[in-house]
């Protein structure tokens, strides 16, 4: 098996030398020495606080504004907010699982810390295994995680690790073989490929595999809202858009426009030139690399008929004019890239969601219209519908799962 490489904690013993896993399972398994983890344990709560407190420092807010989201995430009120709804019944307590791991994406290269967070806050032991493909934000993340451990209780240094290592089947499989909780993330392949490794009988699964999410627009919606809830929207949509370079899962692939066809023409060349206006002031540039995958997949669109047009805005923004319902873009084709498509009521989008579709960013409907299309699905598909420029906002509620509810289980009391 290959050696591990810790990220965090770097104060540790172990990260003075690779690691074998069998010290690394020896190590996260010990007992800290003044009592175990529980359920909302208030030595993780005042590391995770002071983790938050690092990420809103206007010099890492700079850099990276996306962990600005993460910093609200755990903020002290949030954190006493989730454990209190996760809340004790009469006659029944959580308690954390145990050992969990965790395989965190590495397109989206911070989400293995909400997913660790809320885990470490069940009193779980954890292992995060951080891709060596990771960099910016991720590095950022591991180096203030790092930065405030100084003054952490050591109960966080014994129970919590997050490592690196190269491709190996075996070590991944000893891994897998000692946790009770595994958390999948990642491409379908990557989710079964992980799966093939057996588990112990009581482990449980908890799996993001692919997935893809849409915007919409309500045509009258926009008519009826000020120029600047206009350019708010479109400010947020260019957030949603953009971090993470449209490949997150929640990032919009299609935009729909719920209306009238002739009012949704002249919205959608407003909507646009706000767009262009905000991309430009923002600074933001398409790889040049990646504006080819662009101009390849979009003409590719077109040669199949999928695509009715096709118009670029620079390298930046490309606007793919769809044929209809049945040609969807559910997978990744640059970022930059919206796929439009007109219809006149979101029940007619209805029959075309499938359950692998996950998030709906929208602007300018009402909640009695939002909540008239969750009966319209049926549970055909979306987990969540958020407004423009919430999409890539991390909640604890997430594809459905209550985490913090998963990373703990119940034990019932008579007596």
């Amino acid at each position: 098996m290959t050696s591990l490489e810790v990220r965090f904690p770097l104060s540790s013993v172990s990260s003075a030398s690779p690691l074998s896993v069998d010290r690394l399972l020896a190590e996260v398994s010990e007992e800290p020495v003044d009592g175990r983890l529980v359920v909302g344990d208030e030595r993780v709560r005042d590391f995770l606080v002071a983790f938050s407190r690092r990420l809103l420092k206007p010099d890492l807010a700079r850099r990276h504004p996306e962990l600005g989201s993460l910093g609200f995430f755990l903020r002290k009120a949030e954190l006493a907010r989730a454990v209190e709804r996760l809340g004790d019944r009469p006659g029944s307590r959580r308690s954390p699982r145990g050992l969990v791991l965790h395989f965190p994406p590495a397109n989206v290269d911070t989400i293995f810390v909400y997913s660790w967070a809320l885990s470490a806050l069940a009193g779980n032991h954890n292992i995060v295994r951080v891709s060596a493909r990771s960099a910016g934000a991720a590095e950022t993340v591991l180096e203030a995680l790092n930065d405030v451990l100084a003054d952490a209780h050591p109960a966080i240094a014994q129970t919590q690790r997050m490592i690196t290592y190269d491709r190996d089947e075996a070590t991944t499989a000893a891994l897998i073989g000692a946790c009770d909780l595994r958390v999948l993330w990642g491409g379908d392949a990557s989710v079964n490929a992980l799966r093939q490794h057996p588990v112990r009988p009581l482990t449980r699964d908890l799996a993001f595999p692919d997935r893809s999410s849409f915007a919409t627009i309500s045509v009258p919606g926009w008519q009826a809202a000020t120029p600047a809830q206009r350019r708010a929207a479109a400010d947020g949509f260019a957030n949603d858009l953009y971090w993470f370079d449209q490949a997150a899962c929640s990032s919009p692939r299609d935009l729909f426009w719920v209306g009238d066809a002739a009012a949704a023409q002249v919205a959608r060349t407003e909507f646009a030139d706000l767009l262009a206006e905000v991309v430009a002031q923002r600074g933001w540039v398409v790889d040049p690399a990646m504006a080819v995958e662009k101009y390849v997949s979009t003409y590719g669109l077109a040669a199949t008929g999928a695509a009715t047009r096709v118009a670029f805005a620079g390298n930046a923004v490309a606007n793919v004019e769809l044929s209809g319902l049945d040609d969807l873009q559910r997978h990744w084709l640059g970022a930059g890239t919206i796929c439009h498509i007109t219809i006149g009521s979101l029940a007619e989008l209805a029959p075309a969601i499938q359950r692998k579709d996950q998030t709906l960013s929208q602007f300018g409907f009402t909640m009695p219209e939002l909540d008239d299309f969750v009966t319209t699905l049926a549970g055909r598909g979306i987990d969540r519908i958020v407004p423009f420029g919430q999409a890539l906002t991390f909640a604890g509620i997430w594809d459905g799962f209550d985490l913090l509810h998963e990373f703990t289980r119940i034990i019932t009391i008579q007596a």
